[in-house]
């Protein structure tokens, strides 16, 4: 039985397609279709947008989906959390939805919105954020170009950003973080009962998992007289502890981790320094824990 997954179309695509390229598993789009082949026969894709995207898994047209924690809570819909996969269209961190108004207004703190209007996508998940603090205000659905409503048109936004470039070329302050989101793997309940998708879900999580754990990673290889051992080891941080292994002539022992990939230009030198030879580094596509 194939596998029906969910890839979000629209901002997420790029960076989703990327990561699935980085796990080993390449997804050829056309963009006059909404569906995608892959390299694995048993995986079929559909494009949906990110806010849709729960609705058709725990409807059960998708076995699984990616999608943001943020339209699942919007949603309201049961869908299985199989695993968090930290990023996002600019970045490998999450986004935030925030609560911002005008650079010149009165508006400090939630409370201060009392009676006045929030313009946002975010519509159930920002009435809850004003609901569970006592503040009433009307919350009204933006069909986009959110940031250049204010004051015109609401009083204030729930917005989501990176990294509030557009907040601030559009004269806004936030006054508070209302939702962090990052990607979620999600999965219909049937199909995550079913022993055999459930077995090709979890080894997309495991492949996806892997694939972000190495980004901004690599892997250093070197070479060791035994005496010099200690020293070397001693600069190595490690995701545990680095795999030694004794060389032919019993006097040398190579040495195998992975650091951090900006942390390489200081620690090169450093382990020359301590006699280590044959150093190298190479990128890594995943690191499964």
């Amino acid at each position: 039985m194939k596998l029906r997954l969910g890839i979000p179309k629209g901002s997420l695509q790029e960076a989703t397609l990327n990561l699935f390229s980085r796990a080993g598993l390449r997804i050829y789009t056309n963009p006059r279709s909404y569906f995608a082949s892959t390299d694995d026969p048993e995986i079929d894709c559909m494009l949906i947008r990110a806010q849709e995207m729960a609705r058709y898994v725990e409807h059960g047209a998708l076995d699984a989906g990616l999608t943001g924690l943020d339209w699942i809570l919007e949603s309201g819909l049961e869908v299985v959390m199989v695993t968090d996969l930290i990023y996002a269209k600019q970045s490998m961190g999450k986004v935030k939805w925030v609560l911002a108004a005008p650079d010149d207004s009165n508006f400090h703190k939630p409370e201060d919105l009392a009676g006045r209007t929030i313009a946002t996508e975010l519509v159930s998940v920002t009435r809850n954020y004003f609901a569970s603090r006592n503040v009433p205000v009307r919350v009204e659905f933006s069909w986009g170009a959110t940031e250049v409503k204010p004051p015109l048109l609401a009083d204030a936004i729930v917005e989501v950003t990176e990294t509030g470039s557009s907040l601030r070329a559009n004269h806004l302050r936030i006054i508070d973080t209302v939702l962090e989101s990052n990607t979620q793997l999600v999965a219909n309940q049937a199909a995550w009962a079913d022993t055999e998708r459930r077995r090709k879900i979890e080894n997309l999580a495991v492949m996806l998992c892997g694939a972000i754990t190495a980004l901004g990673r690599v892997g250093l290889m070197l070479n060791v007289r035994k005496p010099d051992l200690t020293a070397v080891l001693g600069l190595l941080p490690a995701l545990k502890n680095p795999t030694v292994a004794p060389l032919a002539d019993g006097e040398w022992v190579a040495v195998n981790t992975v650091i951090e990939e900006h942390t390489g230009w200081s620690l090169i030198p450093r382990l020359k320094e301590a006699n280590a030879q044959g150093i190298v580094e190479y990128p890594l596509n995943k690191v499964v824990m």
